[in-house]
């Protein structure tokens, strides 16, 4: 298609003929996963799964490419499958309106995606997505933590195992240790987080969560992780090298 004529002048024609055929799961679109979504659909990859189950609101807008002033009060798939198909008619979509857990694990089945973004917040959903992914040998990328980081330049893509600093990627470490989950490919930063100012407003979003502090976050650093996490996927499904393409 010719949108995406400029792109398979960097890849190929059969580099695009697998995006087109690819099917990839995001977990989490808010302020990486959205990013990776949106870099894939204007890559060309053909079908799209995306699992959120979170509303559009307003503190989402510094940050999140969905959030919008018109989007508030939307689930966040829906605000995305408007944009989604602007982008890509053609595209096939589908929304799944669930917070990913052990307990809703079920509902997917892994052995259908070529690949599989980990942008979720839960850890103990991230855990779950790396156990689900290694059993069903689909290749997987999560994001650790963005946070209260300011340094878009300071992510790195690794092994879980290869990762310091990161207190997120430390306790994914140890947790899949412990179930015998050999690698884990993940997007991190070794940057030390900032510690956020307190604001009563933002305070008043932990009520019913376990949250300490609410962390801080900005217009470009999750976004940056997102758009890693989204090059690693379609240079994956394309097999893709910089010395030998």
């Amino acid at each position: 298609m010719e949108q995406f004529i400029r792109t398979e002048l960097i890849f190929g024609r059969e580099a695009m003929d697998k995006l087109s055929a690819a099917r990839v799961a995001v977990f989490g679109i808010g302020g990486v996963g959205g990013y990776t979504v949106e870099a894939l659909v204007r890559s060309g990859v053909g079908a799209i799964d995306i699992i959120d189950n979170d509303v559009v609101c307003l503190s989402n807008i510094n940050r999140q490419i969905y959030a919008l002033t018109s989007t508030v009060g939307q689930y966040k798939t829906d605000a995305a499958a408007e944009r989604i198909m602007q982008i890509n008619p053609h595209i096939r979509l589908q929304t799944h309106k669930v917070f990913y857990s052990p307990e809703t694990s079920h509902m997917f089945d892994f052995s259908q995606y070529d690949h599989i973004v980990d942008a979720i917040d839960s850890v103990t959903g991230k855990i779950e997505l790396a156990v689900q992914a290694d059993r069903s040998g689909t290749p997987l990328i999560s994001s650790m933590g963005a946070g209260n980081k300011t340094d878009p330049t300071a992510f790195e893509v690794a092994d879980i195992y290869k990762t310091s600093v990161c207190p997120l990627a430390r306790v994914m470490r140890h947790e899949l240790k412990k179930r015998g989950i050999k690698r884990l490919k993940v997007v991190y930063s070794k940057e030390q987080p900032v510690t956020p100012f307190s604001n009563p407003a933002a305070d008043e979003e932990l009520k019913g969560t376990s949250r300490r502090q609410t962390p801080g976050s900005n217009a470009f650093v999750p976004p940056v992780a997102g758009l890693i996490i989204a090059g690693e996927v379609i240079k994956d499904i394309i097999g893709y090298s910089q010395s030998g393409k």
